[in-house]
């Protein structure tokens, strides 16, 4: 059986913003596989620096689909909500974006 999650801020994406968590999903899936390597990697004493060239590589990976995820949430679940009046999700995407660019 599978587990629902219910999402932390009560929200849940628009039907736009679902179709596109396949390819997401996907990437994900590769990332995880370069972090089983790493794991593998720091396991079998490889040299320092290729693992952490590696390291670099699914951080970017990671930043990418970030950037996806707020591309589309921009553009559909922030959008949609505007349309219904929900003004305070402005602040929501600031705060979201400050923390970014940290």
């Amino acid at each position: 059986m599978e587990k629902i999650m219910t999402p932390l801020s009560g929200k849940t994406p628009t039907t736009a913003a679902a179709k596109k968590q396949k390819p997401l999903l996907d990437r994900m899936s590769r990332i995880e596989g370069q972090l089983r390597g790493i794991r593998k990697m720091i396991e079998e004493d490889t040299y320092c620096d290729d693992v952490i060239n590696q390291i670099e590589a699914s951080r970017s990976a990671l930043k990418s689909v970030q950037l996806v995820l707020l591309d589309n949430h921009i553009k559909h679940c922030v959008k949609d909500q505007l349309r219904h009046g929900d003004d305070d999700v402005i602040e929501e995407v600031l705060k979201t974006v400050k923390r970014l660019t940290k």
